[in-house]
C-alpha cells in the first residue's frame, strides 16, 4: 500500500499500476510522456506547480522508479516460468549426415565401408511426478518475492514523495523568508529616508544616519542571501522532478497556517501499531521471510524420492540398408554329385542368378525403424555429498536472517515514528515560545521607535531592537515550517496523503 497517491496525484497515476503487463505499462507510460511534452517551458512559467502536481510528475517520469518497475516484471517473469515448469518437457532433435570409411551401420549392423547417408528423428517427452513438492514450493516462493519487489517499489514511491515534500516545503520557507526580508528592508529604507530629512534640518547627528544606513546594507544583503537560496532550492526541486528545462519553473503558495489547538496523529504506539500493518517496507519483510521459509521447504524436498514419467519415438534412414532390386537367370552352377541308381556318379547343378541390390526406399525405412518407449523413472537419494544437508542448513539461515531483518525493520519503524513524534511535539512547543518572542519583540520595537523618532533613544539602541525582532519573526517562520511538515509526516504513517491542503 503506498499513502501518498491515494488522493494526492491525477487518475492517470494511480491507473499505473504495478501488475499491470509490460507491454500496458509502457503504453500508457508512453501517452503520459507524450502529454507531457505538450507543456512547454512558456507553459510551466506560467502555471505554478502544487506539491501533488510535483508528486504525480515525479511518479510518472522518474527513471528510478521505472528501473523499480522493471524488476516487478522480471519478477512476474519468474512466477510464470516456475508455473510453466509444471508441464511436460518436449524435445525433439533431427539430423542429417554422411559418413566415410569403415563404420557399423546402426540399422543394419554391418560394416560400411563407403559413403553411407543417415537420417535420424528423435522426440522425448518427459514430466516430473513427484520430486517432494519442490517445484510447488519455488511457485510460492517466486510468488512471494514478487509482491515483496512490488512492496519495494511502493516504498521507493514513499521515499520520493516525502523527499520532494522535504524541498517542497524549503522552497516555501525561503519564499516567506525573502517576503519577511524584504519587507524590513522597506521599513529600514523609509527610515533611512526619514533620517536623511532630519539630518538636513539639523534636528539628528550625522552618525545616527550612518548606522542606519549600515542596518540598511546589512538587511540588503541578508535580503540578497534569501533569494539566493530560494533560487538554489528551486533549482533543486525541479531537478529532482527532472524537468526537461528549469526555465520559470515556480510552486504555489498555500496559505499554511497553525490551528489553535493542533493535535498530532494520535500518540506513538497508535502511529506505529497503524503504520506496522501498511508500510510497504514491514510488509516486504514479511513476504521475504515467508518467502525463505518456502526456500527450506525446496531444501528438504530434496531428501524425497523423485518420480518421473518418460516417453520417447526415434526412427531413421540409412543409405547402407540395401534390399534385392532383381535376379537375372544365369549358367547353372555345380552344387555337388549324386549317383544314378547304377551307381554312377552323376553332376548337380542349380539355376544361377546374378542379383542387384538397391537402398532401402526412405519411407519404407521410416516406417521399418520406428521405436517408442515409456518409462516410469524413480530416483532415490542415497549419498550425494552432504549436498542436501547443507543446502537444508543454509536454507534455515536464510529463514533465521529474514526474520531478524523484519525485526530490525519494525524497529527502525518505532525508532523513527517516535522520533518524528517527539520532533513534531518539539516544534509545536518552538513555535509557541517564538509567537511569544515575537510578539515581545515586536511590541518592543514599535516602543523603540516611538522614542527614536522623537529622538529619546539612539540609532544603535534602535538598531537591536529591530534585529530582536526580525530574529523573532524568522524563529516563527521556522518553526513554523517545521511543524507543519512533521505534522504531514506524521499524517503520512496513519495512511493520510501527503498534501499541503488546509
Amino acid at each position: 500500500m503506498v499513502f501518498i497517491y491515494k488522493a494526492c496525484i491525477t487518475p492517470e497515476v494511480k491507473k499505473l499500476n504495478l501488475r499491470k503487463t509490460p507491454d500496458k505499462m509502457i503504453k500508457k507510460i508512453a501517452v503520459m510522456l507524450m502529454l507531457a511534452g505538450l507543456v512547454t517551458s512558456a507553459g510551466i512559467a506560467q502555471q505554478p506547480w502544487t506539491l501533488e502536481q510535483c508528486i504525480n510528475h515525479a511518479l510518472t517520469n522518474n527513471l528510478q522508479l521505472k528501473q523499480q518497475m522493471l524488476l516487478v516484471e522480471s519478477a512476474k517473469a519468474d512466477v510464470l516460468q516456475s508455473k510453466v515448469d509444471l508441464l511436460p518437457g518436449i524435445t525433439g532433435n533431427a539430423s542429417h549426415a554422411y559418413n566415410y570409411g569403415q563404420t557399423v551401420d546402426r540399422y543394419t549392423n554391418q560394416f560400411a565401408t563407403s559413403r553411407v547417408q543417415s537420417n535420424n528423428f528423435y522426440l522425448q517427452s518427459g514430466v516430473t511426478l513427484f520430486n517432494g513438492f519442490q517445484k510447488l514450493n519455488l511457485i510460492k516462493q517466486n510468488q512471494l518475492n514478487l509482491m515483496a519487489t512490488e512492496q519495494d517499489a511502493d516504498k521507493y514511491m514513499n521515499d520520493m514523495s516525502v523527499n520532494i515534500a522535504t524541498f517542497y516545503m524549503q522552497v516555501l520557507f525561503y519564499k516567506e523568508l525573502v517576503q519577511i526580508r524584504g519587507n524590513q528592508v522597506d521599513i529600514t529604507r523609509q527610515q533611512v529616508q526619514r533620517m536623511q530629512k532630519l539630518v538636513d534640518a539639523g534636528s539628528m547627528a550625522a552618525g545616527d544616519l550612518l548606522t542606519i544606513e549600515a542596518q540598511l546594507s546589512g538587511e540588503e544583503s541578508a535580503l540578497i542571501t534569501a533569494e539566493n537560496d530560494l533560487e538554489i532550492s528551486l533549482l533543486t526541486l525541479s531537478q529532482l522532478l527532472d524537468l526537461p528545462s528549469t526555465n520559470g519553473f515556480d510552486i504555489v503558495v498555500p496559505q499554511l497556517e497553525i490551528e489553535a489547538d493542533p493535535r498530532l496523529a494520535g500518540t506513538p504506539d497508535e502511529v506505529f501499531n497503524y503504520a506496522l500493518g501498511h508500510m510497504p517496507e514491514i510488509k516486504a519483510a514479511e513476504y521475504r521471510l515467508q518467502g525463505s521459509e518456502r526456500q527450506l521447504a525446496r531444501a528438504k524436498g530434496s531428501y524425497y524420492p523423485s518420480l518421473a514419467l518418460s516417453g520417447s519415438w526415434g526412427t531413421g534412414y540409412s543409405g547402407a540398408s540395401q534390399i534385392l532390386d532383381q535376379a537375372t537367370p544365369g549358367d547353372p552352377q555345380l552344387i555337388g554329385y549324386a549317383l544314378n541308381p547304377g551307381g554312377e556318379p552323376l553332376d548337380v547343378y542349380t539355376p544361377g542368378f546374378s542379383y542387384t541390390y538397391k537402398t532401402k526406399p526412405w519411407g519404407d525405412q521410416i516406417k521399418d525403424n520406428n521405436n517408442q518407449t515409456i518409462g516410469l523413472y524413480l530416483t532415490i537419494p542415497i549419498l550425494n555429498g552432504w549436498q542436501t544437508r547443507t543446502m537444508v542448513s543454509k536454507a534455515k539461515l536464510s529463514v533465521e536472517n529474514s526474520r531478524l531483518d523484519l525485526e530490525l525493520q519494525r524497529m527502525m519503524l518505532r525508532k523513527t515514528i517516535q522520533q518524528a513524534w517527539s520532533d513534531a511535539r518539539a516544534s509545536l512547543k518552538n513555535y509557541y515560545a517564538s509567537l511569544k518572542k515575537r510578539d515581545a519583540t515586536q511590541e518592543a520595537f514599535r516602543y523603540a521607535e516611538q522614542k527614536f523618532n522623537v529622538g529619546v533613544m539612539n540609532s544603535v539602541d534602535y538598531n537591536n531592537a529591530k534585529k530582536d525582532m526580525t530574529n523573532a519573526e524568522s524563529e516563527v517562520l521556522q518553526s513554523k515550517f517545521d511543524f507543519i511538515f512533521k505534522k504531514t509526516v506524521l499524517d503520512f504513517y496513519m495512511g493520510k496523503p501527503l498534501s499541503l491542503r488546509n
